[in-house]
């Protein structure tokens, strides 16, 4: 009989402890310690996880110059905005965990992909949702594919199983939290369980070849649920977040082994499932026949991608008290630190005014490269004189007034012209950029009293 001891886990990082305790060392979150039993015949384990596996094999180092190249092909979703996060297609035997808040559209995504990819035979593994909910909601996307088979199983080994059988060609769990495996006898969704399913799916992926999309939950912080470890093991951490008040939704990777980090996928929840944005600097930006005060258009990058937004200001008198700071998707600290320099350098008097300001579309902006906009919206709302609608920002702005370069501002101002704006602001000290093949005009500055000048004289 294999011998069985308990062990305290950390629920948010995965550490262990031999006993409770409060606070944990490691991540330093309090009450985040359960009790789980682990089996602690180790060497029983090994060989029930691999039983074709061969004793006494070493590993030897080699060379580098003397590792084998393999062409890896990646396997296209038919999904141009899934395609670019995951750096230009599925690569076999890969481990994807995709995370997001309930009801953001993670399984509407996956469901999605497993019924586009014709040709190419999909496993999709449920555990929430019975056959019928799944059959609904594939009726409702409206998408048919022979080639996709639903299996509701929640233990890791009959999934293995029916694997075998089957065959397939891609496979899509939903959600990790749900499976559950005999080797470890605390129940599913535990630190122990979620962190040997995974460790075996990883281990099934690399030995088949076979891609794996894991669906997984997250916290109240908006991390995923589970031990960091988890996210350690699998290859690719895709993000979907989104305000559910909105119909956008924001795929964002994370961390990405076989591309870059810092793409995006812009995708809009409609009835009939999620739809990709090709262009969305045309959704973000409100068509309005006048020009309106408080209303300034940036150039930003999110990733590697340029997109113009809308930012909303409104400036009004402050009749009960202390006046409010308030703002929608971008840091109130950093407004408030444009307002003290349009305070200090500019002479606006914003001490006593009630400020709100608002990223039209739901988005959650980090781009400092907005600083610009939001000044003029500010300064628009303040003097009740509309900016024009045809003129975008694009720059930085520093605590002494001055108007700071941002990167790829070549691929800014294109997107702008693109668009069709008339002009663009940008910093002085951004590198020299050949506007003879665009049809936008360049303004550059270096203070914040220049802009001010530009636009109100």
């Amino acid at each position: 009989m294999a011998k069985t001891k308990s062990i305290y886990f950390c629920q948010n990082c995965g550490n262990q402890s031999p006993k409770w305790i409060g606070k944990c060392p490691v991540c330093g979150e309090w009450n985040t310690y359960v009790e789980e039993v682990i089996d602690k015949d180790v060497e029983k384990l090994k060989e029930k996880r691999n039983p074709s596996a061969k004793k006494n094999e070493e590993n030897k180092p080699i060379p580098v110059k003397d590792v084998h190249d393999i062409e890896m092909r990646r396997l296209d979703t038919l999904d141009t905005e899934l395609n670019r996060v995951l750096g230009g297609g599925i690569v076999p035997g890969s481990l994807v965990l995709i995370g997001g808040e309930p009801g953001i559209g993670k399984s509407t995504l996956m469901l999605q992909l497993a019924l586009q990819l014709k040709g190419v035979k999909v496993l999709y593994v449920t555990g929430e949702e019975s056959d019928q909910q799944i059959k609904l909601r594939a009726e409702r996307i409206g998408i048919k594919n022979e080639q996709c088979f639903i299996l509701t199983e929640t233990n890791i080994q009959q999934i293995f199983k029916q694997t075998e059988a089957l065959a397939p060609d891609v496979i899509i769990i939903d959600s990790i939290q749900t499976l559950n495996t005999v080797y470890v006898e605390s129940p599913a969704g535990s630190v122990s369980q979620v962190r040997e399913c995974t460790a075996e799916l990883q281990r099934y992926s690399k030995e088949t070849s076979i891609p794996i999309f894991l669906i997984g939950h997250i916290t109240k912080d908006g991390m995923i649920a589970g031990p960091k470890v988890l996210e350690h093991i699998v290859d690719t951490v895709l993000q979907f977040e989104g305000d559910r008040n909105y119909t956008y939704r924001i795929l964002r990777t994370t961390k990405n082994r076989f591309g870059s980090t810092s793409e995006i996928g812009i995708y809009e929840m409609l009835g009939d499932g999620l739809r990709p944005v090709l262009n969305p600097s045309e959704i973000l930006l409100t068509q309005r026949e006048d020009d309106l005060s408080g209303i300034a258009i940036a150039c930003m990058m999110e990733g590697m991608r340029p997109f113009l937004i809308e930012t909303q200001a409104l400036v009004t008198p402050a009749f009960y008290g202390t006046p409010q700071r308030s703002s929608t998707g971008f840091d109130v600290r950093r407004m408030n630190m444009l307002l003290a320099v349009l305070e200090k350098r500019a002479g606006f008097r914003f001490g006593t005014k009630d400020v709100f300001l608002n990223i039209a579309g739901g988005l959650r902006v980090e781009d400092p490269a907005i600083d610009l906009a939001v000044i003029s919206a500010l300064t628009s709302s303040y003097n009740d004189m509309p900016v024009p609608s045809k003129i975008a920002f694009s720059a930085e702005v520093g605590l002494s007034g001055e108007v700071r370069a941002v990167s790829r501002i070549d691929q800014r101002i294109s997107e702008a012209d693109k668009l069709g704006f008339e002009k663009i602001f940008i910093s002085k000290f951004n590198q020299k950029i050949d506007t003879k093949k665009l049809n936008i005009e360049v303004v550059t500055i270096s203070r914040v009293q220049q802009l001010m000048e530009e636009l109100f004289g």
